[in-house]
């Protein structure tokens, strides 16, 4: 049985600086549970209602968690521990996993995130290269944070695919980048049209802000910038959904 003081400490994990300071996330649904199991992460506890016991018991998820601390909780007590208005009836606590550091070596298509601020945006564009078979991402400080519950489910459980790196030195790292022979291209509204870019071997892709675009630094160190070309009267592209096209561009056979 739970206690007061144990789903007051779990509900704490909601906040940002929570998770930070315990290194923990709650994850929640069978689904986003499943990969992030299969992904390696490490599960503290699962919290799961009578009627998901009731009508799941034979699922695969419980063969999953059966070394894991399992405890049944309320209907009341459950949604504490969700941000959603219809939340799941299995909730799983996990702790961070040390992503390793992006390689020049590893990967030929790399993926830089300037303050993506929109935690649904985020998630989708992490689901985007994970479709695409783009594994290595780097993130500016000012990203929204990678274990917001809204950007893990955005990303679809994406998240625990992929190795996200995030970069306290943002602007030196991709410098660092262009040393060792790769291109930066910069998606940006006044850019060269991407269909007709020339593209080096090496490249690093870099998305920006949702509202505001580029910084002038991410600007002034980026080799090319790149736009999608506009045929219609729309004023701008989604930051998730340029990122669909050009990397669907970048990654077709």
């Amino acid at each position: 049985m739970i206690s007061k003081n144990e789903l007051k400490y779990y509900s704490s994990l909601l906040l940002k600086k929570f998770r930070e300071r315990e290194n923990k996330f709650i994850v929640e649904g069978t689904k986003l549970i499943n990969e992030a199991l299969d992904s390696g992460f490490y599960c503290e506890v699962v919290f799961y209602t009578n009627d998901f016991l009731a009508k799941h018991e034979s699922d695969e998820i419980f063969s999953k968690i059966k070394s894991i601390r399992c405890e049944v909780v309320k209907n009341s007590e459950l949604s504490k521990l969700t941000d959603t208005k219809t939340p799941s009836s299995i909730v799983g606590i996990f702790h961070f996993k040390e992503s390793n550091d992006v390689t020049a070596g590893r990967e030929n298509l790399i993926v830089g995130l300037e303050n993506i601020s929109d935690p649904g945006n985020l998630g989708t564009i992490l689901r985007n290269c994970d479709w695409f078979g783009i594994n290595e991402i780097i993130l500016s400080p000012d990203c929204a944070e990678v274990f917001n519950p809204k950007v893990i489910r955005s990303s679809a459980g994406s998240i625990f695919h992929l190795n996200i790196h995030e970069a306290e030195n943002f602007y030196d790292e991709l410098t660092s980048f262009k040393k060792r022979g790769f291109q930066l291209y910069c998606s940006d509204l006044n850019g060269e049209n991407v269909f007709k870019t020339k593209w080096a071997e090496k490249k690093l892709i870099l998305f920006s802000n949702e509202a505001n675009g580029p910084t002038e630094k991410l600007l002034q160190i980026s080799d090319h910038t790149i736009t999608i070309p506009k045929f219609g009267k729309a004023e701008s592209l989604n930051v998730a959904n340029a990122a669909a096209v050009i990397l669907a561009f970048l990654t077709r056979k």
